[in-house]
């Protein structure tokens, strides 16, 4: 069945994203913020064997949970990522992987910066436009340009700190996609139980945020 990744994105208002340099590491961080209550993990294709993590996450991940796949740039890519299970895919830019992805009924979060960027990506089919890098602008940029896209569902992701996620959410983003800050170097062996301790600490300040 076709997630509803807008619908997902707004109830989750977390989406983690994995980028790492090892295949296991990749594969535990990404157990251990499913198992925090993370509910939308993304794993980027320029961690190894990336489509393998995101098959190995779909089997551990908890009911409510969605898998799906970053850093999807092309047809050959959204092939691969769908074969794993990836339930949704996430681009930096307007690329070809958008219109493949919706020709196979995949939503994508295509990456955008510009307005006519994010207009073109919505057109293209994209479910939600992935505002990146969003700390170029922070909130007032995402306000501007939400401003004459209502109806666009952005999420604020790039360089999103704990502190900035309270911003974005009021600004308008349906959530925020969090990397670096979040997952640290988990996904390349590193500590998991501080990964742990983030992830309930970016739900916590989700949560606050809600009705914001």
């Amino acid at each position: 069945m076709t997630v509803n990744l807008t619908a997902e994105l707004a109830a989750a208002r977390v989406l983690a994203v994995i980028r790492g340099t090892d295949t296991a590491g990749a594969i535990a961080a990404g157990t251990a913020l499913l198992e925090e209550g993370i509910r939308l993990v993304e794993v980027a294709l320029t961690t190894p064997d990336a489509p393998r993590a995101v098959a190995a996450l779909r089997a551990v991940a908890p009911t409510g949970s969605v898998v799906g796949a970053g850093s999807v740039l092309t047809a050959a890519d959204v092939a691969d990522v769908a074969a794993a299970g990836a339930q949704f895919v996430v681009t930096p830019a307007v690329v070809e992987s958008i219109s493949e992805a919706v020709r196979r009924g995949i939503p994508v979060a295509a990456g955008a910066l510009t307005p006519t960027e994010a207009y073109t990506a919505t057109r293209m089919g994209a479910s939600a436009i992935k505002l990146f890098p969003a700390s170029v602008g922070g909130p007032a940029y995402l306000r501007a340009v939400r401003d004459p896209f209502p109806d666009i569902p952005f999420v604020a992701v790039g360089g999103v700190g704990l502190d900035d996620v309270p911003g974005y959410l009021g600004a308008g983003a349906i959530a925020v996609g969090v990397g670096g800050p979040l997952v640290g170097d988990a996904a390349s062996g590193g500590d998991l139980a501080a990964l742990r301790a983030r992830a309930r600490t970016y739900l916590a300040a989700a949560r606050g945020s809600v009705g914001s």
